[in-house]
């Protein structure tokens, strides 16, 4: 049986990839977004509709990979019982959506419930976030930082709240994996960002502290600190600071390029794998250098 996760902020961006890189592992995900905008930012969101294309994409993917380990079974004489197994995992849909709100306790409950009619959760990744500001923390609307901190650092803590219970549930000896996205920003004072610093260094010492209440469960709770990634929130940070592009806040890391979604994405999945067996109570820089 497919080990289950389930992923928020997964309609784009580092979800939709995280989405994509635990699906070609094998996990079943269920993809959570709000699917809608938020009146109180100045930017568009992910839409049900990016959700859905998402989901699609990561299951025909999936199916065709199977599709070609099933030719390959086939053109190696396997036996039958491969054969079958193969052509049967091409046609499983082993992502689906959810439309829910990651700071919503009860939509969010009512996710996992679904989660776990495949069976067992062992993975939480908390990823779901946005980005306000361009102004010092005084001028910026309260509507504007409350939403930033709902989302970005509630938002985890919500999801700790009603997963980590799932993921107790699994029999001991027991695996789980949560994982967050904090972000490079938590470790610098961003001028015009200090509702979303203050909101990203909360989720690493939320992850902190997560780590030592979950000593001898078998749970690890981890968080990924991406520099600056390729990103719808990447473009409304450039726009924020009056830039022409996203692309010009590469020459700040020395790897001199922005990070691939799919980059994050494949820590996030190693955390969630045996890999990130050892792995707790800390926040991982993937960040191209950002933070040296």
């Amino acid at each position: 049986m497919s080990r289950v996760a389930i992923v928020t902020g997964g309609a784009r961006g580092i979800g939709a990839a995280t989405v994509a890189a635990l699906a070609a592992e094998g996990w079943r995900v269920l993809a959570v977004d709000r699917g809608a905008d938020d009146p109180r930012l100045p930017y568009a969101l992910a839409s049900a509709a990016d959700l859905d294309a998402t989901v699609a994409a990561a299951n025909a993917a999936n199916a065709a990979n199977a599709a070609n380990a099933a030719n390959a079974a086939n053109a190696a004489n396997a036996a039958n019982a491969a054969n079958a197994a193969a052509n049967e995992a091409a046609g499983e849909e082993l992502v689906r959506a959810a439309v829910a709100d990651a700071g919503d306790a009860g939509a969010m409950a009512a996710v996992v419930e679904r989660a776990e009619e495949w069976g067992p959760v062992e993975a939480i990744v908390a990823n779901a976030g946005v980005i306000a500001g361009g102004v010092p923390a005084w001028e910026l609307s309260q509507e504007q930082e409350d939403a930033v901190v709902e989302v970005c650092l509630r938002g985890v803590m919500v999801a700790a709240r009603v997963g980590i219970p799932a993921l107790l549930r699994r029999p001991a000896p027991r695996a789980g994996r949560f994982v967050a996205t904090a972000s490079a920003a938590s470790l610098r004072g961003l001028p015009g960002l200090a509702a979303y610093c203050a909101a990203k260094a909360g989720v690493s010492g939320f992850v902190r502290a997560l780590g030592a209440d979950l000593r001898g469960t078998g749970i690890t709770a981890a968080a990924v600190s991406p520099g600056s990634t390729d990103t719808p929130i990447l473009a409304e940070s450039a726009r924020l600071y009056s830039l022409g592009q996203a692309a010009d806040f590469a020459a700040q890391q020395p790897i001199e390029r922005l990070l691939d979604p799919g980059e994050i994405a494949a820590m996030i999945a190693f955390l969630c794998g045996p890999g990130g067996a050892a792995v707790t109570g800390t926040t991982i820089s993937v960040d191209g250098g950002l933070s040296i």
